[in-house]
This record gives structure tokens, C-alpha cells and sequence, in this order.
């Protein structure tokens, strides 16, 4: 059997190799894919979203989950299980086990796992991910890339120095309707924009959660990690296997609110329709009202246009000189000069048509000689495991996963501090209105970015 270097030295010289003008699709290197070829992964954080995760590549035979780890015992002894039951049904699997870890360090000290994915609590993204990449592992971390903008930094140099892959789990950019919207703009098809909307939640606020008793089987200072060492709220981790998503997500300490949750999928895509995507926002606005504010910031770009946050919407609505689009999950429309051209928006008042119809007709009749045209993905997870095939980047890099992760930070910051705030995206500091201290936290002892 080969060892993981050896299967990285092969893929390595694929990359190179000039008589392969294109990637194999995924179903094509599945069937060819001998046992001991397989990229070997392991799992981090076993809660809803990566359950999500493990069950997709459970179904890719090219590649075998070797590990899995939690520091609840019960998340991370259900996930071993699920794992070696689904193999177990393939007689051809070739397949050893799966290792449950409480400890992340432990499962990446192994030298046959190959890349991992992580989806823990936002707080611990930067730092697993940094210790992925210098043990020689490529990378699929959860949005947001990070919990503050001095992580961000650092994750860019160390995919870069050590030469790894990341991919950022923004999967609205894997998805038709976010690519075409965002193309639409590029392309001039609105005319000049005039400013984007984009809809989701509130920002975070500090924990407040009471102290409750805690059934054994979890590491809660692990858990904690390098944030404070709060009292344990079933609040921010309910024990054991559950299905949704818990509010950890909803304090400082831990998370962004929903500026970092739904607003990294959002303002990654209005930043991708502006060209922004590696850049950023020049000046940030709070509301005037900003403590106890839900909604009203804006991210004002080098161009003039803002980007503002509003509680409501439609997801992300860019409005052009000559019309309007707008796009979410599963909904798409096109207007232009008042009249709604492309639409499917609900199915009850939509019927008659459908997403993929609207989106194809649109493409077929503004984009067809685009000059613009943006990095086509039709598959999040796919795009990621080619890429490590080829060492190329993914579509959602490090670099645009840092950038939106950034953007966020800087709202939240609005929120947290009010007034206005100057940012140089090149240098990446405030010129006004700022304070360095904000880009970073201060971390429990032993924990260090």
C-alpha cells in the first residue's frame, strides 16, 4: 500500500504533467481509483454541519474516512459508527477502521490522512486549520474562515508557505443561480451598480448564558479552547448527536452572530459580483443607534458602491443603472428596465417554470459572449478534491475565504464600536476611526495563533 506521500508525489506529477489539458470528472477518477490510491480524510467538530459533510464523501469512492474527532464523546463515537457501518457494506472497500479522537492535535499527528475537514465551533477554525496545514494536510474549512482578522492573516501565509490547499465552505458559489448573478454584474448586463443589499441576521452579543450542570463525556475546556473559560451552557453545545445548529454562533465570544453565519455566504457573493472578492471594503459605517442596532451597517468599496446590511430581503439584490438582480438559495431574478425578465422566486406563484430554467435561459440570452467569465463550479466538495488532485485553487481559496471573513469582522466591528472606520484592504489596517486591537482577541493561556 502507498504511503500519503507517495500519493501527494502523484498527484503532484499529474499536476505537472502538460499532456493532461483537463481535469478528469470526479465519477471518471471514482471508477479508477484503486483502495490504495484513495485520499485519505478525517473529520473535525462532529456536529450537524459536518454529519452534512461525512455523509457526502461517505458516497465518493475516491475517498476512505480514516478518522473522525470531538470533544463530545457521544458526537464523535456516532460518527466512528456511521463511518464503519457505511463501509461495511463495501465488501470492496479495502477498509481498516475509523478512529474516534478527542483531541484534533492527535488525529493529525497521523501521517496517512491526507486532508481534513472542519466544521467545529468558529473559534477553533483558525487554529485547526494552521496545524492542518504544517502537519502536511490540505484543507476544507466552514465559513467563516476565522474568528477575528489577525487569524485571517495568518491562515493566507500558512496555506501559502506550506503549500497546501484550502477550501472555504461557501458553497453558494458551487451553486448556478450565485455564479450567474454574479456574472450578470460583471459583465455590465444592470449597467453601473448603484448599491448591493444583502439580508441576514443580527451581530453577536456577549455570552450571557447561565451555568448549567454537565452530564460527563464532554472536554469543556477543550471545548473553550482558546476563548474564555465560560461556565458550560447546553445553549452553546447541547450534549451528544442533535439536529441543529446551536448558538454559540449568537456570542462574541465564540462566534460573529449572524454577520460571520449567514452574512459570510452573502457578502461573499455580493463581493464576488463586485470584483471585491479579494479585496474589501474601504470605509465602514455603523448605524446611529449601533449598540442596540440588528441591521443598518454598510461596507462602502473603492469604487463608491455600499454593500448594506439590512435584517430582511431577498438575500443579496444588486441594483444596476439599468435593472436589478437579485438571488438566494434556490430563487433567482433578472429585471431590466422595470420588467422582471427571468424569475423564479417561490413555487407556488412561480409555477410553470423552475430555478434551473430561469438561470439557463438567462445565461443563454445575456451571457453567451460574456467577456467576464467566473470560475464554474457545480459542485463544492468536488471542486475541492480535484483540486487537491491538481494543486490548482478552488474555487472559494484562502485568500477569498479570508477576505469575506475580514469583511464580516469589520461589520461586526461597526456594531460592537459605532461611528465610522477607514480600512486599507492592502495593508490591512484601519487609516481612521480604528483600533488595532480590534483585529485580534486575547487568547487563553496555551493557545496561540
Amino acid at each position: 500500500m502507498q504511503t500519503a506521500a507517495s500519493r501527494r508525489q502523484f498527484f503532484k506529477v499529474a499536476a505537472a504533467s502538460a499532456a493532461a489539458p483537463f481535469i478528469l470528472p470526479s465519477h471518471v477518477w471514482s471508477a479508477e481509483t484503486a483502495p490504495s490510491e484513495r485520499l485519505t480524510l478525517g473529520f473535525i467538530g462532529m456536529g450537524k454541519m459536518n454529519s452534512g459533510h461525512l455523509g457526502n464523501f461517505l458516497g465518493r469512492k475516491e475517498v476512505q474516512i480514516v478518522a473522525v474527532c470531538d470533544v463530545d464523546t457521544n458526537r464523535r463515537e456516532h460518527a466512528k459508527k456511521t463511518v464503519e457501518e457505511r463501509y461495511a457494506k463495501d465488501k470492496a472497500a479495502n477498509y481498516k477502521g475509523c478512529e474516534a479522537y478527542g483531541d484534533f492535535r492527535k488525529l493529525l499527528e497521523r501521517k496517512d490522512i491526507d486532508a481534513v475537514v472542519i466544521a467545529t465551533p468558529d473559534h477553533w477554525h483558525a487554529f485547526i486549520a494552521i496545524a492542518a496545514l504544517k502537519a502536511g494536510k490540505d484543507v476544507y474549512c466552514e465559513k467563516p474562515l476565522t474568528h477575528n482578522i489577525h487569524e485571517a492573516l495568518t491562515l493566507i501565509d500558512a496555506v501559502r508557505s506550506n503549500k497546501r490547499i484550502l477550501q472555504t465552505g461557501s458553497q453558494q458559489r458551487s451553486s448556478k443561480e450565485f455564479r450567474v448573478a454574479a456574472e450578470l454584474i460583471r459583465n455590465g448586463i444592470i449597467g453601473k451598480i448603484d448599491r448591493v443589499e444583502t439580508a441576514f441576521g443580527a451581530p453577536a452579543k456577549p455570552n450571557a448564558n447561565p451555568e448549567e450542570p454537565m452530564e460527563p463525556g464532554l472536554d469543556w475546556d477543550m471545548w473553550c479552547g482558546p476563548a474564555p473559560l465560560v461556565p458550560y451552557s447546553s445553549i452553546l453545545s447541547p450534549r451528544g448527536v442533535h439536529n441543529h445548529f446551536p448558538a454559540w454562533r449568537m456570542t462574541r465570544e465564540f462566534g460573529g452572530g449572524m454577520i460571520t453565519d449567514w452574512g459570510a455566504h452573502h457578502i461573499d457573493i455580493a463581493q464576488w459580483g463586485l470584483g471585491e472578492d479579494e479585496h474589501g471594503p474601504v470605509e465602514i459605517i455603523a448605524p446611529e443607534k449601533f449598540a442596540d442596532a440588528n441591521d443598518g451597517a454598510k461596507l462602502i468599496y473603492a469604487s463608491g458602491i455600499p454593500l448594506l446590511h439590512n435584517g430582511k430581503g431577498r438575500g443579496v439584490s444588486f441594483y444596476g443603472a439599468n435593472g436589478e438582480v437579485h438571488v438566494n438559495r434556490g430563487k433567482f431574478e433578472l429585471v431590466l428596465g422595470g420588467k422582471t425578465i427571468h424569475k423564479f422566486w417561490d413555487k407556488e406563484t412561480d409555477k410553470g417554470t423552475s430555478l434551473d430554467r430561469e438561470v439557463i435561459m438567462t445565461e443563454r440570452e445575456y451571457l453567451a459572449d460574456a467577456k467576464v467569465k467566473l470560475y464554474n463550479s457545480k459542485n463544492h466538495h468536488e471542486d475541492w478534491l480535484n483540486s487537491i488532485k491538481t494543486r490548482e485553487k478552488p474555487i472559494c481559496d484562502v485568500a477569498i475565504g479570508a477576505s469575506t471573513a475580514i469583511s464580516c469582522h469589520l461589520m461586526s466591528q461597526a456594531y460592537y464600536h459605532g461611528g465610522s472606520m477607514k480600512w486599507d484592504p492592502v495593508k490591512h489596517e484601519y487609516t481612521s476611526g480604528g483600533d488595532a486591537k480590534w483585529l485580534t482577541r486575547d487568547y487563553r493561556a496555551g493557545w496561540v495563533v
